[in-house]
């Protein structure tokens, strides 16, 4: 059964959004190891800043299904799926990693490349799974964290219990 980690994001109704999700991944896919929240700012637009974490599960769904769901519980906290790829979002959910899967065919992107670029993807995944390695290039988490935290935007802790 493979270990799947999302990253979930939100910058309208941040909280509520957050909350309302994290009650519907746990219905679908029972126990969840859950990182710490992160405030970030907006990446590509101007806009409110967004809280962040990351979560992981084990599941034996296909990773096509995984997305399926997760589409389905985007679509119903109103996410708004419009031609600009960089705008607010109600929440966000994305797979970073399904187990040792490594596939790039479009619309897949695993392990997600957001990984390697963005802290407030990095940082909590490091969090929560940062001795596991990157499938493709072998590092641990928490090694690429270390190599590039001061290279990355400033995060800030959120205390909020999901």
């Amino acid at each position: 059964m493979p270990r799947v980690y999302l990253s979930i994001g939100s910058n309208i109704a941040r909280e509520r959004n957050l909350r309302s999700a994290m009650t519907a991944l746990r219905r679908e896919f029972g126990v969840l190891t859950v990182s710490p929240v992160y405030e970030s700012r907006a990446v590509g637009f101007e806009g409110a800043d967004f809280y962040n974490l990351v979560i992981g599960f084990d599941t034996d769904l296909p990773v096509d299904e995984v997305n399926a769901v997760l589409r389905g519980i985007e679509d119903a906290h109103g996410r708004f799926r419009g031609s600009d790829k960089f705008s607010s979002r109600t929440l966000d959910l994305d797979v970073l990693l399904y187990g040792e899967l490594i596939d790039h065919t479009p619309p897949r992107d695993i392990p997600r490349g957001e990984i390697r670029r963005h802290a407030f993807v990095l940082k909590p995944l490091s969090d929560i799974a940062g001795s596991l390695r990157h499938p493709e290039t072998g590092e641990t988490f928490s090694e690429m964290w270390r190599r590039r935290a001061d290279q990355m935007p400033k995060l800030t802790p959120v205390a909020l219990a999901l």
